[in-house]
């Protein structure tokens, strides 16, 4: 069977992704005001669909859960299934920060994974078995993969312009930062995949952890260091 052509729309289907919306400056009280709210009704989102299961829970409900009216609710978000996923957006934007703020001497995968991990420190502790089931029943819910999906692309793509920003390079001329992004997001995706479907319970953090380690000592067993260098 040969195979499909690329057309014009599935061309534009692979196009860049809309970068995320970024907050203010974090000294104004305002946008500090506005940063908490959205984070609480996130929280809220997933807390309540959690306990209740996504079917139950409406936007009234998450609302008054984070002290605001449904009216603010729709100021933030246009769905539940958004609010949810606003949770991974935030991780997103304070990885990139992170990654920003590492020194620059540091080889670049050691920069990014200590970026990674600094999301990651307080999760030490196993969940408790019904809280992590309740969790994997709303992630695999079909009505928010769609969400999940659009905003795991953003983070990479996120991720992969600060990677660029600190090679000094351009993601219009260079293909590395965006490679290296998605390795890192496929090593995330991994660890917690792994969390989620882990029977009893288990921490993440030592999990991702594993997970970037696994990915450096695997690269480095089947890229020899004369092949790396050749690769450039």
């Amino acid at each position: 069977m040969s195979a499909e052509p690329l057309t014009s729309a599935s061309a534009e289907q692979l196009g860049r992704p809309q970068p995320f919306p970024r907050p203010g400056s974090p000294s104004s009280l305002r946008e500090r005001k506005k940063v908490a709210t959205r984070q609480a009704l996130g929280q809220a989102a997933m807390r309540l669909a959690v306990e209740r299961g996504l079917d139950k829970v409406l936007v009234e409900d998450i609302a008054d859960a984070a002290g605001v009216s449904a009216r603010t609710f729709n100021n933030y978000f246009a769905s539940k299934y958004e609010a949810i996923c606003a949770l991974q957006q935030a991780r997103a934007l304070h990885i990139g920060d992170e990654l920003r703020a590492r020194p620059p001497g540091e080889p670049l995968w050691e920069s990014v994974t200590q970026a990674v991990l600094s999301q990651f420190g307080a999760s030490d502790r196993a969940p408790d078995k019904e809280w992590i089931a309740g969790i994997r029943l709303v992630v695999t819910t079909p009505a928010l993969v769609g969400e999940y999906l659009k905003v795991q692309r953003m983070a990479q793509y996120h991720l992969a312009e600060v990677i660029a920003e600190r090679l000094g390079t351009s993601l219009e001329t260079d293909m590395f930062p965006r490679i290296m992004a998605g390795a890192a997001s496929a090593a995330m995706q991994a660890a917690m995949e792994r969390w989620l479907h882990s029977d009893p319970p288990v921490p993440l953090a030592p999990l991702m952890r594993q997970s970037f380690r696994q990915f450096a000592a695997g690269m480095r067993s089947v890229l020899p260091p004369a092949e790396a260098a050749d690769s450039g």
